[in-house]
């Protein structure tokens, strides 16, 4: 009788022990599955935060200050380049600096027009050149804020100009250490301000904003540099048909660039 009930003492203990190691294996499995799941979701959320950065452009993109928040790069390639500290401001008088440079100052010009126009149409016969405002391409291909080793569509970079962006351009015969030099300049105020190389135009460096021009037939160093920041302080934003701080952009600006 005792026997008999040692074994079946036993069988219990053996089906118990069965049972507990079937409930182990099981809650393996669900925390290995759980582990797999929440692996998983850390990469999604890693990719997509990855990817928010890169198209919203974040804080600009290297050393170019591509900002794709502010509008589209249409495939005009960056320039990386990195540029010389310019000199300190010596001459802050827009109207002198322009004069000692041998620069054109034409402020206020007439407002060409602002309707859209849909993307690789014919850009309209501009009055100015580069052109300071017209009709232009429909959002989102407004050029970005940045710096381009390539000139951008003029009916793209004009719908820039309408957010209140300036835009600094060279001819692209200019050496390349004065091309640096602007380079240089433009990283020390490249939040809502665009660079690029425009060989169409009768100057080898100009500035623009929405109905103003500063055009130089030469480049002269620290007076045409002295004439483009006191071009910026004076018409960035404010002569936009919409001001520039209405549309995303970061870092410096010329309102206020780094020093």
């Amino acid at each position: 009788m005792a026997n008999r009930r040692e074994e079946e003492r036993a069988r219990l203990r053996e089906a118990r022990e069965e049972r507990e190691k079937d409930h182990t294996s099981s809650e393996r499995r669900r925390l290995m599955i759980g582990y797999i799941a929440a692996g998983a979701i850390g990469v999604a959320v890693i990719a997509a935060i990855v990817i928010v950065a890169i198209s919203s452009g974040g804080g600009g993109s290297g050393l170019s200050h591509i900002d794709q928040q502010s509008g589209s790069t249409n495939g005009i390639q960056p320039d990386d380049r990195t540029g010389p500290k310019p000199p300190a401001v010596k001459v802050a008088n827009l109207k002198k600096a322009a004069k000692e440079a041998g620069c054109d100052l034409r402020l206020q010009l007439k407002e060409e027009g602002h309707e859209h126009l849909e993307p690789g149409s014919a850009a309209p016969e501009y009055k100015t050149n580069p052109p300071t405002s017209g009709n232009h391409v429909n959002a989102p291909y407004q050029q970005a804020d940045g710096a381009y080793s390539e000139e951008p569509v003029k009916i793209d970079f004009v719908h820039s100009l309408e957010h209140g962006r300036m835009e600094i351009q060279y001819s692209p015969q200019l050496p390349d250490q004065d091309q640096l030099a602007l380079k240089g300049l433009y990283d020390t105020m490249y939040g809502g301000t665009l660079l690029f190389p425009n060989g169409e135009m009768p100057y080898a460096v100009a500035a623009t904003t929405w109905r103003n021009l500063l055009g130089c037939k030469q480049y002269k160093g620290a007076i045409t540099l002295d004439a483009i920041r006191d071009f910026g302080k004076a018409t960035w934003s404010v002569a936009g048909r919409e001001p520039a701080t209405a549309f995303p952009f970061t870092g410096p600006t010329p309102r206020e660039p780094s020093s």
